[in-house]
C-alpha cells in the first residue's frame, strides 16, 4: 500500500545529489565508514581487554593458592599480564 517503487527511489536519489553535491555525499560516506570501523575496533578492543582481565585474575588466583602469595606479587602479575597484552596489540 505504501511501497516505494524503484522509479521513486531514483527520483529521490537525484534530488539528494542535486541538493548536497557529490563531494559532500562522498565525504559523508567516508566519515560514516570510518566511524563504523572505529566502533568495531573499539568493541573488539573491549572484548580483548575483558579477556586479559579474566586471564590476569586466573593467574593471580593460581599464584595465591600455590604459595599463599602476597598482595604485592599478585599486583605485579596483573600489571605484567596487562602490559604484555598491550604490547601484543
Amino acid at each position: 500500500m505504501f511501497g516505494i517503487s524503484p522509479m521513486q527511489l531514483v527520483i529521490i536519489l537525484v534530488i539528494v545529489v542535486l541538493l548536497f553535491g557529490t563531494k559532500k555525499l562522498r565525504g559523508l560516506g567516508g566519515d560514516l565508514g570510518s566511524a563504523m570501523k572505529g566502533f568495531k575496533k573499539a568493541m573488539g578492543d573491549d572484548d580483548k581487554e575483558k579477556d586479559a582481565d579474566f586471564v590476569a585474575k586466573e593467574i593471580v588466583e593460581d599464584k595465591s593458592t600455590d604459595d599463599a602469595g602476597s598482595a604485592e606479587s599478585a599486583e605485579k602479575t596483573v600489571q605484567q599480564t596487562k602490559s604484555e597484552h598491550k604490547e601484543n596489540n
